[in-house]
């Protein structure tokens, strides 16, 4: 894994043009790795901040790599990363890693350390995805998390610990072929979704005081938030949430033709990139149907 971590007085250095300008705090970046640490369990790599000269200095952040499940390491180089965006909320309270080539794998925690890890850990999970997509090969030889970028993120990425701006890489113009790619990932989500609806019971577990919704409720939440978001693209609320099987599947065309021809004209979906847009559909998605499986009683003691 590698991930960006910085030194006592980077962040300090930097947090108030972080704060104030709302710019990425680090940048990955590549360096020499330092001699003195060929030992150590992280490979050190020097490269420089964000607000740093091009050249390094002893206030530049370091990177750390370790491979995971056995990838190979030439140096700093992890072959076939899995390129992750941290997301830091204003207040430092929650922190969202997200992995920008695979539209769904996100998640977040307290801090950057326990997101990734957590996202390293949902990697078995989001592999069927890959697998409806058509995209499990490609996957399966990702075996390492780079952190490409590190970027501030709103009040709710500090109270939900999920994603709720922008990174530079969302920001990217997307060809055509790209952006397929990823549509064809946020279908393999919903395709996904569906099958969890279909499978679980209707009765949830519920928390340790007995709150929490049961399935229906979490599938009505999950379809009216995803058509909110449709009006960004211009399209109209469904009178009834609750769609027929065919019904949501014109709708989800219709969800994706728009994106196209939003693409196509450049447009934004409201004030959304449509990278962003995508990725969060998917997230949204995929987020309650592990929900559903967490919660699922079915062949299960209540």
């Amino acid at each position: 894994m590698i991930h960006a971590i910085p030194p006592n007085n980077a962040i300090n250095a930097d947090s108030k043009k972080w704060r104030d300008e709302g710019a990425p705090l680090f940048a990955a970046g590549y360096g020499e790795r330092s001699a003195a640490n060929q030992d150590e369990p992280y490979q050190r790599v020097v490269a420089a901040s964000a607000f740093s000269k091009p050249e390094p200095t002893h206030t530049d952040f370091v990177v750390y790599s370790r491979a995971i499940a056995g990838a190979p390491v030439r140096g700093e180089a992890v072959a076939n990363p899995i390129r992750v965006v941290v997301e830091i909320g204003p207040k430092g309270k929650k922190v969202a890693a997200v992995a920008v080539d695979w539209p769904g794998l996100e998640r977040g925690a307290k801090t950057e350390e326990a997101a990734l890890e957590r996202l390293r850990a949902y990697i078995p999970r989001y592999a069927p995805i890959t697998k409806l997509a058509k995209m499990d090969v490609a996957f399966a030889t990702a075996a390492a998390i780079t952190v490409v970028e590190q970027y501030r993120g709103t009040g709710s990425t500090d109270f939900w610990g999920i994603s709720f701006a922008f990174s530079s890489i969302d920001n990217q113009g997307l060809s055509s072929e790209a952006l397929e790619r990823e549509l064809t990932l946020m279908r393999a989500c919903w395709t996904f979704f569906d099958d969890v609806r279909s499978r679980v019971s209707p009765e949830m577990r519920k928390g340790p005081r007995g709150g929490g919704r049961d399935r229906d409720q979490i599938v009505r939440h999950t379809l009216a938030v995803e058509q909110d978001w449709a009006r960004g693209l211009g399209l109209p609320a469904p009178e009834d949430v609750m769609l027929s099987d065919e019904a949501l599947k014109v709708y989800r065309d219709a969800y994706c033709n728009a994106i196209r021809r939003f693409h196509s004209e450049g447009k934004l979906a409201g004030k959304w990139p449509l990278r962003y847009l995508i990725r969060h559909t998917a997230f949204h998605t995929l987020d309650h149907a592990w929900e559903m499986e967490d919660k699922d009683l079915t062949n299960k003691e209540a």
